[in-house]
């Protein structure tokens, strides 16, 4: 996992990636949701509409010849709210006239035996109390007479949903037949039909298909999000160690890999600021190459610069994790040593000098390593140093002492 800040802006980028697929995802099944509906409302009012439209004309058709007759079998019952219902023919047999409303509630009772619909012919002003309105049908009649043409709604019954659609019948000139004695006029709202039918099935199959949906969407967003996860976290991991790379060179000295003098002198004062409050010791080692100037004249820039880095090594394998070891410039080195006073110093400073003074330099397969040398100059601080610079000159002083007393030595003032 990449580390701070590529850490945060990393998980913030996942974060926001992820809000915005749901956030997008969610919008889009609400609209998908809502059209749905929207759709299957409109096609249940048109089927509505076409039941409604073909009851009427129906009626239309029965009313136009003043009802039809049927032959009276057993089930067929006369109608008791019609005068003179019934006839007889010259062969003996019985007719029984079914007029538009018992015509409606017979049609009603079949399809509703088949599972496809119900009628239901009622009014607020009834002349067969079992045609009596529920409270949907209450409701429409209601709003009818306010001058509504259509009411619609779903309602839950029986554990299944229905689609409920309700119309006004107006008077026509063939009511008057059964309609006039109740004071109704041609045009007169003189009650509605309402139409019943069972949706359930297609809403459970809109909800399925909506629960599909969002399982492959939420699938599908997943697998996109792993794919970003994935390549972003790559992306951001190379951002990350390109990043921890240019900080290494912006702090270390190419040649060598120690520290360079910059950075070296920002933990040195932070070092030195820490000793001061806290009352540790601080020391420091200045060390220079001996004769560099003639090895480089002598055998090339290229041994010189495989000198300092071998130097470099010792150095590095010489010192304390949490020392600080860097090239201060040139062929000169730097090194300081935290909570740590004279005798230690002087101790690892003698051992420095030792190791590379045993160490030869190869300069090529064919010809003898050379042998080099340095000088070192050593301060710990004192109370009187109020800033790294003080120690630091002391340091350079015992460097240049330790060169008057004919180098390979360490000197201190």
């Amino acid at each position: 996992m990449p580390k701070d800040p590529e850490k945060k802006i990393f998980t913030k980028f996942i974060i926001s990636v992820t809000l915005t697929f749901i956030l997008c995802l969610t919008g889009i099944f609400l609209v998908v949701s809502v059209t749905t509906k929207k759709l299957i409302a409109e096609v249940a009012k048109t089927e509505a509409r076409t039941l409604f439209n073909s009851i009427v004309m129906t009626r239309k058709w029965n009313a136009s010849y003043g009802g039809v007759y049927v032959e009276k079998k057993p089930g067929v019952e006369s109608n008791p709210y019609l005068e003179n219902p019934d006839i007889r023919i010259v062969d003996g047999r019985v007719f029984t006239k079914i007029n538009p409303a018992l015509m409606t509630r017979q049609i009603s009772e079949f399809a509703g035996r088949e599972g496809l619909f119900t009628f239901h012919i009622t009014s607020l002003n009834l002349l067969n109390p079992n045609n009596k309105p529920d409270a949907f049908e209450t409701e429409a009649l209601q709003r009818f007479v306010r001058g509504e043409m259509e009411v619609f709604r779903e309602e839950r019954i029986n554990g299944r949903n229905y689609f409920r659609y309700m119309a006004p019948l107006h008077i026509s000139k063939e009511c008057l037949q059964c309609h006039a004695k109740q004071g109704y006029t041609i045009g007169d709202i003189r009650g509605g039909i309402s139409v019943t039918f069972d949706i359930h099935d297609i809403l459970k199959m809109q909800k399925d298909s909506s629960k599909r949906i969002i399982l492959l969407a939420v699938f599908s967003i997943s697998a996109l999000l792993g794919v970003i996860y994935f390549f972003t976290f790559r992306l951001t991991k190379k951002l990350s160690e390109t990043r921890r790379q240019i900080r290494e060179m912006a702090i270390t000295d190419p040649l060598t890999g120690l520290y360079n003098r910059r950075h070296v002198m920002e933990r040195f004062n932070n070092e030195m600021e820490r000793a001061r409050r806290l009352r540790k010791d601080l020391s420091c080692i200045m060390i220079d190459i001996d004769n560099f100037k003639r090895i480089n004249d002598t055998y090339g820039h290229l041994v010189g610069d495989q000198t300092l880095r071998e130097i470099s090594e010792i150095l590095t394998s010489a010192i304390r994790v949490y020392d600080i070891a860097s090239r201060y410039g040139g062929e000169e080195f730097l090194i300081v040593l935290p909570d740590t006073g004279f005798e230690d110093t002087h101790t690892l400073a003698e051992r420095i000098r030792t190791n590379i003074k045993m160490h030869h330099v190869a300069k090529s397969a064919l010809t003898p390593d050379i042998s080099v040398t340095v000088s070192l100059g050593i301060a710990t601080i004192i109370s009187t140093d109020i800033s790294v610079d003080t120690l630091l000159k002391r340091a350079d002083e015992g460097l240049y002492k330790a060169k008057e007393r004919g180098r390979d030595t360490v000197a201190w003032v």
